[in-house]
């Protein structure tokens, strides 16, 4: 591992420490703390956030222009000012100006991260890098969400502003680490003719429109499996809090694993063996009706290894995908627009949720429906990306 790989590791381990603090309670945090109705808290935020999400196409070119080092330091900045707008807001003003830089704060890292990542790793295949990424990621943002149960069970109400705060000086620290040790030159690539029309690469754009199919499975488990336990099933309490810790293991220990496991298949392939399971866990999932009660705790934590087996398989290789198959002139355009993909999906997702209202199968017939179709997406594609981006044996003459 170089001092770049460490640097970029420690500093992304400490920023997702910091979220996994304060990110899950910033909506609890304006009701107990700020003292807002639950209403106006919810209306607040989700407008501020999505006020941010007018910052990608501009981070895509600025990213293009300086690099995205700088773009990842100035979110880790942003994000530090939201979290001290959650720590001195005392209306609804000041939470929503807090949402705002959190939201602008979260789209400009997520726009520039994968390729700092990239840029780091060096040239070649990116899939390890990313899985690595992933798992010290998802590792310290469970640490921190363990870490904040027992501030919050220590010091009571006070325990809130502990954790905003903490959350805010880890966005700082990670944001000193990067200027301060990680040197990455920025190599300006000439720009060929289509480069930088993000809209006019017809393959691109379908490959985030897939991309959102196969993402929202993940966020409908985030949001959706406590509903379902909970309110379809009437399950324990401590059932969704164990499966989400579940995944949360599986998906910070079993990267690499995956990739070895996989590694004679293409990455094109293994994205769609990935999305299959994504299909199969929701057949899976919905099949818990059919369980008898005393048996669907154990039932719903082994299905949740599929939907972990998917992430592991899928989610390296589909950021390793995205970066591979942008042009090196317009990669920063490219990726940012790739972001909304994520951003889709984290849409879709509470509105598959709310079927649950109605029958409580419908939300997992769309989602496995989804997954079957992102399927074909991705057969369809494997013709029309570049070639050593659907392999994943990228060169420095294919990827130039």
């Amino acid at each position: 591992m170089t001092k770049n790989q460490a640097v970029l590791l420690v500093s992304l381990g400490i920023d997702n420490f910091g979220s996994g603090l304060f990110l899950p309670l910033a909506l609890v945090y304006a009701t107990r703390v700020v003292g807002l109705p639950v209403g106006v808290a919810g209306t607040i935020i989700a407008v501020g956030t999505a006020a941010g999400l007018l910052a990608p196409p501009v981070v895509g070119r600025l990213a293009d222009r300086f690099g995205p080092r700088a773009l990842v330091i100035t979110a880790q900045f942003l994000q530090a000012a939201g979290a001290a707008a959650y720590l001195a807001a005392d209306s609804g003003a000041l939470v929503f100006a807090a949402a705002v830089l959190l939201a602008a704060g979260q789209q400009t890292f997520y726009s520039s991260l994968f390729g700092l990542v990239a840029d780091v790793a060096g040239p070649g295949a990116k899939d390890r890098p990313f899985a690595v990424v992933g798992m010290v990621r998802s590792a310290c943002f469970g640490l921190g969400g363990l870490v904040v149960g027992g501030i919050l069970t220590g010091a009571g109400p006070a325990g809130y502003r502990i954790a905003v705060a903490s959350d805010a000086v880890s966005f700082i620290v990670a944001a000193v680490l990067l200027t301060l040790f990680l040197k990455v030159p920025h190599v300006h690539h000439e720009a060929g003719v289509a480069d930088g029309k993000v809209l006019r690469d017809r393959p691109y754009l379908a490959l985030i429109v897939v991309s959102v199919l196969f993402v929202v499975p993940v966020d409908f488990f985030l949001v959706g499996v406590p509903v379902y336990v909970l309110e379809v099933l009437r399950g324990p309490t401590w059932l969704p809090g164990a499966v989400l810790a579940l995944l949360s293991v599986v998906t910070s220990i079993g990267g690499t694993f995956a990739l070895r496991a996989t590694r004679r298949l293409t990455r094109m392939t293994a994205m769609v063996y990935g999305t299959g399971l994504y299909a199969a866990w929701a057949v899976l999932s919905v099949g818990a009706v059919l369980v008898p009660s005393n048996w669907q705790p154990v039932y719903l934590l082994a299905v949740t290894l599929v939907i972990g087996a998917a992430s592991l398989v899928l989610g390296p290789r589909a950021n390793a995908l995205a970066e591979a198959a942008a042009p090196r002139a317009a990669r920063g355009r490219y990726l940012a627009a790739y972001q909304y993909a994520s951003t889709a999906a984290g849409v879709l997702a509470p509105l598959v949720v709310a079927l649950f209202s109605t029958t409580s199968w419908l939300p997992w017939f769309i989602v496995a429906a989804g997954a079957v179709v992102a399927m074909v997406g991705l057969c369809f594609l494997r013709s029309r990306l570049p070639q050593h981006a659907v392999t994943g044996r990228e060169l420095d003459a294919a990827a130039a």
